[in-house]
């Protein structure tokens, strides 16, 4: 399995790195599957609301308002229709392409069940919402929707009369049905609404809103796609007729001819079981539980950075139980963690200049994965290498193959995520001179597998999120390029750059501190 994933995950690479190429990293649409979700749910609202005032719920009114609106109105009303339509099926397409994706990226087990989890009712939902909106415009094929669904609903036996009944004959058929429709298709997307908020209930910092140009965008391409094809109805429903030619929806409607051909009770065992194996999905099989952070509490002030840099909310501030003068404390729920370190990389304690007492920071991995070991990881690493371009590579473990990267002037560390270095073993290993040049690496820009890595650690060394990275390190000795899975090749290639800029660069000396006021005035005595 994890070889197949291996392949289908660098596929998906090379695909998204096309659409880096034509759009650049932000406006990736593969990397804003999900906020593009909640995009389309909100075109599609707004547009349904316009389009209700101008609906009617009679038998043979329904029919004649959406003509009215696509042929009389089309100008206003019929784009709304048709950005309506548009809007749904690409709902349809992100979702499903954010479900495979999430799948391939293995982005759904452990700590990570719960999105997931929450995520597969939207299927039901979603497809709902889309089958009602078909079945309100009462032409053939709503005709063909409603004898088909509520076929299938008889199957189950649990009406006492059966529903379809009410489609075979024109006399039974009333416009409280559509009144009905109605509430259904407003209803449905209401609920599903409080869904996607539950979805994203333990993620920080969820992107609900896609970039403001890739929004815009997407916008238009919809709208000219409504003027090139506008959505139109087909002959109206006739009940003392078979439906037999229909312009079938593939988006909402792949599964309709299956009723024609499979029982309905096999299709609801399909159905159901299709669902329940999706909802098992991130237990089949189970990940193998990691590591979690571990609180010191001599060494946390309760400063929150580690809260606000987690992107899983599975660190929080609780009030204190020590007898110290801090009012709060970081706590880690292990059932929300994902052992990604991108907390420990926020706390100011993991320095690597503490020397004088054990490296214990206030938040840190234990063991092998934590900050003392790393430090003396990168200390050994950095006394091997020769030359005059040392440069020690930090990257991700769901990154590029750093193993290809090592030579005799390079030594590569790998890390549960590039979030986790903090910026002063940057500073530690630059001007304390253990080597001439940093390189970072990790996923692609703005797919981070523990979703915030590389953009917090670029916002660090930028100096636009705490914990800063001195002024005094040379930016020119610090090098990046996030290569994902796929880029290996170029990595290197960007690697080898770098340390021929290294080569120009004049030797790097650390300033010095700056003189205290009595040493000032003593420097000033001496001097007169």
């Amino acid at each position: 399995m994890s070889g197949l994933r291996t392949v289908a995950k660098a596929a998906f690479e090379s695909v998204e790195n096309l659409f880096d190429r034509a759009f650049g990293p932000e406006l990736n649409p593969m990397h804003q599957l999900g906020a593009l979700g909640w995009y389309f749910y909100w075109i599609v609202i707004v547009s349904g609301v316009y389009l209700y005032i101008f609906f009617d719920t009679g038998i043979h009114q329904a029919y004649e308002s959406l003509e009215y609106i696509t042929n009389v109105q089309w100008y206003a009303a019929g784009v709304m229709r048709s950005l309506h339509r548009y809007a749904s099926d690409a709902l349809i397409i992100v979702i499903m392409l954010h479900l495979v994706r999430e799948f391939i990226m293995d982005r759904y087990r452990g700590a990570r069940w719960y999105s997931w989890f929450t995520g597969v009712p939207l299927l039901w939902f979603v497809f709902a919402c889309g089958i009602t909106g078909y079945w309100m415009v009462w032409d053939v094929l709503a005709q063909y929707i409603a004898i088909a669904t509520t076929e299938w609903f008889d199957s189950l036996g649990i009406f006492g009369e059966t529903i379809a009944r009410n489609f075979l004959n024109p006399d039974i058929l009333s416009g409280r049905f559509f009144t009905l429709m109605v509430f259904i298709h407003i209803a449905v997307p209401l609920f599903m609404l409080l869904v996607m908020w539950i979805h994203i209930q333990r993620q920080n910092y969820a992107r609900v809103n896609p970039p403001k140009a890739l929004a815009i965008g997407t916008l238009l391409m919809l709208l000219v796609l409504s003027f090139i094809k506008p959505a139109v109805s087909q002959a109206p429903a006739d009940l003392g007729t078979v439906p037999t030619v229909l312009d079938m929806d593939w988006f909402y409607l792949a599964g309709y001819p299956l009723l024609d051909i499979v029982p309905g009770l096999v299709m609801w065992a399909i159905a159901g079981g299709a669902t329940l194996l999706l909802l098992l999905i991130p237990w089949l099989p189970p990940r193998k539980r990691e590591a979690v952070p571990v609180v010191d509490l001599d060494n946390c002030n309760g400063c929150g950075r580690c809260v606000d840099d987690c992107p899983f909310t599975a660190v929080v501030l609780q009030p204190r139980t020590d007898e110290t003068a801090f009012s709060e404390e970081a706590i880690v729920k292990n059932d929300l963690c994902t052992s990604c370190g991108i907390c420990v990389g926020a706390c100011p304690t993991s320095t690597p200049f503490r020397r004088t007492s054990e490296l214990v920071p206030g938040i840190d991995l234990p063991g092998d994965l934590g900050m003392q070991a790393l430090r003396d990881k990168v200390t050994e690493a950095a006394a091997r290498l020769s030359g005059e371009t040392r440069v020690i590579v930090f990257g991700c473990k769901n990154g590029p193959d750093l193993k290809r990267l090592e030579g005799p002037a390079v030594a590569a560390m790998e890390l549960q995520c590039i979030g986790m270095l903090p910026p002063s073993f940057i500073d530690f290993l630059i001007t304390r001179h253990h080597v001439d040049g940093i390189f970072l690496t990790g996923c692609s820009l703005g797919d981070c597998h523990n979703r915030l890595g590389n953009q917090w650690t670029e916002q660090r060394l930028s100096g636009e999120r705490d914990p800063y990275l001195r002024e005094r390190v040379p930016r020119e000795r610090i090098g990046n390029f996030w290569a994902g899975m796929t880029h290996n090749t170029r990595l290197a290639k960007e690697l080898a750059t770098f340390q021929e800029q290294l080569k120009g660069l004049p030797p790097y000396h650390r300033p010095s501190r700056r003189p205290s006021a009595r040493q000032q005035a003593e420097s000033n005595q001496s001097h007169e």
